[in-house]
């Protein structure tokens, strides 16, 4: 990686950032973010954490290095519980996993959001959950990216406290779509964004003629009537896109 520099996915990430915020980057891997927002001057403090002594030895070699030891702490530990109150922390940024441990990082470490302004969050898969997660606990999703990188789709999700349903409102679509595909995505269809649901659609095509030729059993019924909807339902997304 080059000096101060990091992948499209995380510049994505890092534009999300507040100016001046004091940011917790829970999984932060090999620190690349924290250490690229404190360099940029775009963060006054960072917290880098990760479950993992490995990836985290790196990430306090990588600080060391730069000598901002002042600037970004990093500790080992599960999810939020690395966050202490007296670090003011008002951004949290989780990226890279699952969507359903994201989910569950948030709703063990609920009591450390009390002050958190803002939730950035990178699922590499199901998005789905965490709109559902956030609309269940009052944060409003204010904005959502999606970018490819190396053959890979990653959506970014950002979050304040607020209304839940205020993205989904003005959508003409029942509001599992938008938890689906993104009520600002469905908006903006950008290249990324029409690739992966094209992607999704040929599997999921897939799929059902292969149910078609297994017996005629209950389950497969349901799965293929499930399936016929989600594909339905893509085509009427990306059609509502190029309208």
């Amino acid at each position: 990686m080059k000096e101060n520099s990091v992948s499209r996915r995380l510049q994505m990430i890092a534009s999300e950032v507040p100016e001046g915020a004091r940011i917790a980057d829970i999984g932060t891997d090999h620190g690349y973010l924290p250490l690229y927002l404190i360099k940029e001057g775009k963060v006054q403090w960072a917290l880098a954490s990760d479950v993992n002594q490995g990836p985290l030895n790196s990430a306090i070699a990588k600080i060391k290095e730069n000598g901002l030891q002042q600037c970004i702490e990093a500790r080992r530990g599960s999810g939020l519980s690395v966050i202490k109150q007296e670090d003011q922390i008002d951004t949290v940024i989780i990226a890279g996993m699952g969507g359903p441990l994201i989910t569950t990082i948030l709703s063990e470490g609920v009591f450390a959001l009390e002050h958190v302004k803002r939730l950035i969050l990178q699922p590499n898969v199901h998005a789905l959950v965490i709109r559902k997660w956030l609309a269940r606990n009052d944060w409003e999703l204010i904005e959502e990216h999606i970018v490819e990188e190396e053959g890979r789709i990653y959506e970014v999700l950002v979050a304040e406290p607020g209304n839940p349903s205020h993205p989904y409102d003005s959508l003409p679509f029942a509001k599992e779509a938008g938890f689906l595909f993104g009520p600002f995505l469905i908006r903006k269809q950008s290249q990324a964004f029409i690739k992966k649901w094209e992607r999704e659609k040929e599997l999921w095509q897939q799929i059902t003629t292969e149910l078609e030729k297994a017996s005629g059993k209950k389950d497969n019924r349901a799965k293929k009537k499930e399936l016929e909807e989600n594909i339905k339902l893509v085509k009427e997304v990306l059609q509502y896109g190029s309208s």
